[in-house]
């Protein structure tokens, strides 16, 4: 044991026994894992399966419509899918405002996530490896481990900022193209249209300029055709969306379905406040600019103004001092 720690020290400095242990915990913990997922499924959790699918045994084609073709990652799902129904609604939703409505696409953002945690944690350690090979690089312990661990944080927290751009991203372009959708609905409605062909025309026309708006009236209008109630389709909408004009939008035309009034006259006053609120927005962004480029210009200015002004006088100083000096 003491000719195997004096081998590691030499190989990886004061910490090598450390990382060989930590790295033979890894190595088992991934022999371990295949096997953990390989387990043969417990035949009572097979019943209470098929209980709670009363309806699943009656054909090989049903059977296969509700698992979907086979996803590889369905064996496991207890490993990459969150336990708690209330943090899995909220990931869920999450994933639905940057666009990914899959049925499987919490699996696939938690497998992204330790795919790529690992996947770089093993580049980290092989970046200190090829480091500690080097006779003219001296490493330290904490280098050592921020080199390995830095590499596998981050490859754990990109889909997650990832995730976090793609829905903010997404609600600005439905926040820019909501005012004029909002119009052509109204020309639409004003022109003799249903609400139901005015969103279906809005969705193909706007598409070219703000896909994701598109796709959220597309979703509404196949919910409608496939016999879902309005008012529930809209309010599944206004959470897809996350938008707050998303949501007013929704709010008037329940009331006006409840109450009985003009969806036209609704939408005329709705689509005259939404342009407004751009105006405001463009309005708002245009005063920050100021602000934001006052540093910039500082920084930009300032320095090669002095360069210019101070400069030959510097010149002129240090010369002088050279030759008293010598």
């Amino acid at each position: 044991m003491e000719a195997l720690n004096l081998i590691l020290t030499d190989m990886f400095g004061p910490a090598g026994p450390l990382m060989a242990v930590g790295g033979l915990g890894f190595l088992l913990m991934l022999i371990a894992v295949p096997i953990l997922f390989k387990r043969k499924a417990d035949p009572l959790d097979k019943l209470r399966e098929n209980q709670r699918r009363p309806h699943a045994a009656g054909s090989e084609r049903q059977a296969l419509r509700v698992k979907g073709g086979g996803d590889k990652l369905e064996k496991y799902s207890a490993f990459l899918e969150p336990k708690d129904a209330e943090e899995y609604s909220a990931m869920q939703l999450t994933l639905l405002q940057a666009g990914y409505g899959g049925k499987n696409a919490v699996r696939t953002y938690h497998f992204a996530q330790f795919a790529l945690g690992i996947g770089l944690l093993l580049f980290g350690v092989l970046i200190v490896f090829l480091k500690s090979q080097n006779p003219n690089v001296v490493m330290t312990s904490t280098s050592k481990i921020m080199w390995i661990l830095g590499p596998g944080i981050a490859g754990y927290m990109l889909p997650k900022y990832w995730i976090t751009r793609r829905v903010e991203s997404r609600k600005e372009e439905i926040t820019n193209g909501f005012p004029d959708a909002l119009d052509m609905m109204l020309v639409c409605v004003e022109a003799g249209q249903s609400l139901d062909q005015a969103i279906i025309r809005v969705a193909n026309e706007i598409r070219a300029g703000y896909p994701a708006l598109a796709d959220e009236f597309q979703i509404v209008s196949h919910e409608v055709k496939a016999g879902k109630e309005r008012v529930q389709v809209l309010r599944d909408m206004s959470e897809r969306c996350g938008v707050t004009d998303v949501s007013s939008f929704v709010t008037v035309l329940i009331q006006s379905a409840t109450f009985g009034t003009s969806i036209a006259e609704a939408l005329r006053v709705f689509s005259a406040e939404m342009r407004d609120k751009r105006v405001m927005r463009a309005e708002e962004k245009a005063n920050t600019l100021p602000t934001k480029m006052t540093l910039a210009t500082m920084g930009l200015t300032v320095p090669p103004l002095l360069i210019i002004l101070l400069g030959p006088s510097v010149y002129n100083i240090a010369q002088t001092l050279s030759k008293i000096s010598f």
